[in-house]
């Protein structure tokens, strides 16, 4: 049996039972596969039922608000995959009359889609030959070929997909595809795979070298910044709150959130006073404040790392429009802030 053949078959009895997995609609797996690049199943599978439950078709999800899309999408991270998700339905409902491009090349034009999404469904919604290359798959490849290049450059990323593609089976590329990515899901995991059961363990030249937690090989080359974020949680006493809108680029774009300083190092209670936009949005408004918490919360992302205070002050009156704190669940906010309003005892 040759490699694909030996993954099907594996697949053919380990495949998990996921509702995308029961359609060749474009919609749906482009869906799917929206909401699951950097997400676990597990966390994404509430996600895919909620959006084809609120948005059924194509049409549904591009005649939305984009605040409906990332308040449902809250929670799931990397927010610009949302923002891309409404673009691109908006487009093939209006531009296409909601039929999906059936190639890899033009599936590629959409907003949001890459190389491994493109692959995924030509191959799956129409039978095309494109092979997908992920985090499995690269580490799959890696292992049972002892391939030592590193994934997170060029030449990395060029030779997998040139050996991706030699391998898949072009009479049956939706079955080699979706088993390649669960058997890396299932399989082949990143940590203590269990190689005794694998049916590749007596080729596999990375358990012959002893070098299954070595590969894939990956460089680090992004530099990690801290940010210190202060958020000013204002409440007055007709029980209402500053909440703005996040317009600028960048990984919160069109999320709400509380009036924000950001500064390169911690705030104290004296430099906080201090800060020229608290003095700007107070402007001589009588108020008391407090911090909500003496410890950083730390929200980690990719290339940055949040280190974020909340401090509440409490004001006879805002001094520009706000909202009812009790409609603050109504808005699509990013993790911290989401937090925060569940677990902080607002005054009812």
């Amino acid at each position: 049996m040759n490699f694909s053949s030996i993954i099907t078959n594996w697949y053919s009895i380990h495949k998990r039972s996921l509702p995308w997995r029961n359609t060749k609609e474009p919609y749906y797996i482009w869906l799917s596969e929206i909401i699951l690049q950097q997400t676990q199943i597990t966390q994404g599978l509430p996600y895919y039922e909620a959006f084809v439950n609120k948005f059924p078709t194509v049409f549904d999800l591009a005649n939305a608000k984009e605040s409906e899309v990332l308040k449902l999408w809250q929670g799931l991270g990397y927010y610009s995959r949302a923002r891309n998700l409404h673009k691109t339905a908006t487009y093939i409902a209006n531009e296409l009359n909601g039929t999906f491009p059936d190639t890899y090349t033009d599936l590629l034009k959409l907003k949001g889609i890459g190389d491994y999404t493109a692959s995924a469904i030509a191959s799956i919604c129409f039978n095309k030959p494109t092979a997908v290359v992920d985090g499995n798959v690269y580490r799959i490849l890696s292992r049972y070929y002892g391939i030592e290049t590193p994934i997170n450059y060029t030449e990395g990323i060029k030779e997998f997909k040139k050996l991706a593609t030699a391998l898949i089976d072009k009479n049956n590329p939706a079955e080699h595809n979706q088993a390649i990515m669960e058997f890396g899901a299932r399989q082949c995991k990143p940590k203590n795979p269990d190689c005794s059961v694998c049916p590749f363990k007596n080729s596999c030249i990375a358990l012959q070298k002893n070098s299954i937690d070595k590969l894939p090989v990956k460089l680090k080359k992004t530099k990690v910044s801290n940010k210190y974020y202060n958020f000013l949680v204002f409440i007055s006493t007709d029980k209402k709150t500053l909440f703005e809108k996040r317009t600028y680029k960048g990984i919160w774009q069109n999320l709400y959130q509380f009036p924000l300083i950001e500064t390169k190092t911690p705030l104290n209670i004296d430099a906080f006073k201090a800060s020229a936009k608290v003095k700007s949005l107070l402007n001589d408004i009588s108020f008391e404040f407090s911090l909500y918490n003496e410890k950083d919360i730390v929200h980690k992302l990719s290339h940055q790392h949040l280190y974020t205070k909340f401090w509440i002050i409490e004001v006879d009156k805002l001094p520009s429009e706000g909202i009812s704190i009790s409609e603050l669940t109504t808005f699509p906010t990013n993790i911290l802030i989401s937090n925060f309003i569940d677990e902080f005892k607002f005054p009812i």
